[in-house]
């Protein structure tokens, strides 16, 4: 058995202190108040919506779970292991059943996550609009935690369970074999969180669509009116996919990249026969959670400012005590201060992407207010606009990212580990992980929010309930796209990351060890052909996700219209609208739309690497060309990566600025040549909701499911490695 560092110890403690933070969480909001009689009634139409819908997505991808996780155990069980497996006495079947469990407890833990996440934030919503009958303080107060509750549940589950598990498959005695076992855990998050991102995302953005374009645009009705039938599915969406879908994905993420990080910690493990190398990804998680505690509890919104300074003051608190947390773990652990170099690497990268999405996506900066500006000469300018500021978004994201990996791996080298340099932007995506429970609560903030507006607008509050929960609303926005770069970067990282023990594993598997395949050749024909078609697998997924959303949407704006039709009396007001129809078709619809562009990514590396795996070879003369399925699969891997990300930044990043700049000619921002403001139901505006109705699947349904579909890439193929080799 291995020398475990005492310093480990803070992995468990933070484990069950960040529970029972969270716990105590969940018992501040639920004695808030939940308002008006009014109110509570629409609380619990939002919720039983969204619970409907998510027991019906879970049970059906439950069963795609089960399936999966038997074929991939029998997949591996039938293949040969890692010589080192072998000689540690691990046989086929043996290693394939450990995998097919961690895929299975990688999606349970990922499904619950979703649950938390959805379940905490529809109990706030009511609650923080009833706080904003008070103040401002104390809806943002109300928003945050509740947001706060389905982050550090969330991120907790994540490091407590990638914890047990792999100290179960026999981390005390081989650690430098089970990481190798429990690459399954984090595919299994990942095919939940796809599913999940997708069903969650083409409800919430179809009937976010619907509602906007019978009611604001044809009806001429103000948002979230309680005349239009699909502002309930508008509702529920709001926590089915930003909620739900955007838990599983940050689960899916910090499992991931976790598990990444250990396998490519294993080589200077070998060198050194330190455990701290394996285990050090899992301590500075550790002391992120503590870091993000803290920087939640500081804060606390004025009155008269944006909501979005006091959000920011706590997100800086977090990240200098992360800082903190880094140099004691690198000090205890690895005695390498060019290590700790490179996870400040990874800490500044979150802080530049945040300030990147947050200058294209917020009122105060240009990008949004020219697309505010262009929507007074119609839709048309509007969009080509916004289609200019999503491409913009890329150079910055590409610049972000980029830096990062070159810096972290150069710190890596320099550090004079083996294989430091891999292991520098392990260190560095460790070190954007570590204030992920409060970005995720962040994020759940804006859902939360959008609800609180909305049931106060349905309730009849006032104009001046409705002025704090607008602001809030439009915070919101900016959070939930931070919240995207954030993942997108991360997802960046993490994709190198685990690339790099994709590399590794193949490595071992033909030589029987690290640092032999390392070089992926783009001009063998098969690899050039294995990456034309990753980004073709990334473009056609969006076209899917894209097409359920319009689909989707087409049949809730057919069905509205048809109540508009025959029941005048709801335009008149004595008549009720009925909101249970919508919310079946969009739940049905949902459900159906998420299965063929979910499994694409998921079927896709299979099939191409089988392809040239027995692609028979060809001979001329004496001269024998054999097709390398490692490197075609490699290729895949880095092609589709690339262009996830840039499509994620574009879509996110866009979506967000077509949002805001709705949101600023509705605050009354915007004015004609004469100083006229041209607000609520001006041609601007209306002009401004068709981009904001574009711009919607493409940040909240095609957008954040390309960061999973990055990562699930990755993972399919690392548990399924000896598959192509």
């Amino acid at each position: 058995m291995v020398q475990i560092p005492p310093i480990f110890w803070i992995v468990p403690v933070a484990g069950v202190l960040t529970l029972a933070f969270a716990a105590w969480l969940i018992v501040s909001i639920m004695r808030k108040p939940t308002g008006t009689p009014k109110m509570k009634e629409i609380g619990d139409m939002i919720f039983e919506g969204a619970w409907a819908f998510l027991k019906r997505q879970y049970s059906t991808i439950a069963i795609y779970s089960v399936v999966v996780a038997i074929i991939i155990g029998v997949i591996v069980a039938v293949l040969p292991p890692e010589e080192a497996l072998q000689k540690a006495g691990y046989n086929p079947i043996s290693i394939g059943w450990h995998t097919g469990l961690a895929f299975i407890v990688g999606a349970i833990c990922s499904g619950l996550s979703g649950f938390i996440g959805m379940y905490i934030a529809v109990k706030s919503n009511v609650r923080c609009a009833a706080a904003a009958q008070k103040s401002l303080t104390e809806a943002v107060n109300v928003a945050l935690r509740g947001g706060a509750v389905s982050g550090f549940l969330i991120t907790a589950l994540s490091l407590i369970g990638v914890t047990v598990i792999f100290f179960a498959f026999g981390g005390a005695n081989t650690p430098e074999l089970s990481p190798h076992l429990i690459v399954g855990f984090g595919f299994g998050a990942s095919f939940v969180a796809l599913f999940a991102q997708l069903g969650g995302g083409i409800y919430t953005k179809a009937a976010d669509m619907g509602a906007d374009l019978v009611g604001k645009v044809e009806a001429g009705i103000p948002e979230d009116d309680p005349r239009n039938a699909a502002v309930i599915a508008d509702l529920v969406g709001d926590n089915v996919g930003d909620c739900a879908g955007r838990g599983a994905d940050l689960f899916e993420s910090t499992a991931a990249e976790n598990i990444g990080a250990m396998i490519l910690g294993i080589v200077a493990y070998i060198a050194t026969k330190n455990v701290s190398w394996i285990l050090f990804p899992l301590v500075v998680r550790g002391f992120g959670m503590f870091a993000s505690m803290i920087g939640l509890m500081i804060v606390k919104a004025k009155e008269n400012e944006n909501a979005m300074n006091a959000l920011n003051r706590g997100y800086y608190v977090a990240i200098a005590l992360s800082i903190v947390g880094l140099a004691i773990a690198v000090h205890f652990m690895l005695g390498n201060w060019w290590l700790f170099g490179a996870g400040l690497v990874g800490i500044a990268a979150s802080i530049a992407i945040i300030f990147v999405t947050q200058y294209y996506t917020e009122s105060r900066y240009k990008p949004v207010q020219d697309i505010a500006e262009a929507s007074k000469t119609g839709p048309a300018t509007n969009i080509v606009t916004g289609v200019a500021v999503g491409f913009e978004t890329t150079f910055a994201t590409a610049i972000v990212i980029g830096t990062a990996l070159i810096l972290a791996y150069w710190l890596g080298i320099a550090s004079g580990v083996h294989g430091g340099g891999a292991f520098g932007t392990a260190v560095a995506t460790m070190g954007m992980l570590m204030t992920c429970p409060y970005v995720l609560s962040m994020d759940t903030f804006g859902p939360i929010t959008d609800n609180a507006n909305g049931i106060n607008e349905m309730a009849g509050a006032g104009p001046e309930i409705r002025k704090i929960t607008d602001r809030l609303d439009a915070v919101g926005n900016t959070t939930k796209a931070l919240t995207k770069g954030y993942a997108m970067v991360s997802a960046g990282l993490a994709a190198f990351l685990l690339f790099q023990a994709y590399l590794d594993r193949v490595s071992f598997l033909r030589f029987g060890e690290a640092g032999k395949f390392d070089v992926v050749n783009i001009a063998r024909i098969e690899v050039f052909v294995g990456a034309l078609l990753a980004a073709m697998l990334v473009y056609l997924f969006s076209s899917w996700a894209m097409k359920s959303v319009s689909k989707t949407a087409g049949e809730i704006i057919a069905a509205v219209r048809k109540q508009f039709k025959d029941h005048p009396g709801i335009m008149a007001g004595t008549e009720k609208p009925n909101y249970g129809e919508i919310v079946d078709i969009t739940a049905r619809a949902g459900l159906r739309e998420m299965i063929a562009p979910a499994l694409l990514p998921v079927l896709a590396p299979v099939v191409i690497g089988l392809i040239f795996k027995y692609l028979p070879p060809v001979v001329v003369g004496v001269e024998t060309y054999r097709w390398d399925a490692a490197q075609v699969v490699a290729g895949l891997l880095m092609i589709g990566t690339i262009a996830g990300i840039m499509l994620a930044s574009f879509m996110n990043n866009g979506g967000g600025a077509w949002d805001n700049a709705k949101k600023m000619i509705e605050d009354g921002q915007l004015k004609d040549d004469k100083g006229n403001v041209l607000g609520k139901g001006s041609d601007a505006h209306k002009a401004a909701v068709v981009g904001d109705t574009v711009g919607d699947p493409f940040k909240d349904t095609a957008g954040p499911s390309l960061h999973v579909l990055v990562k699930l890439l990755s993972t399919i193929t690392l548990v399924l490695c000896p598959l192509f080799v």
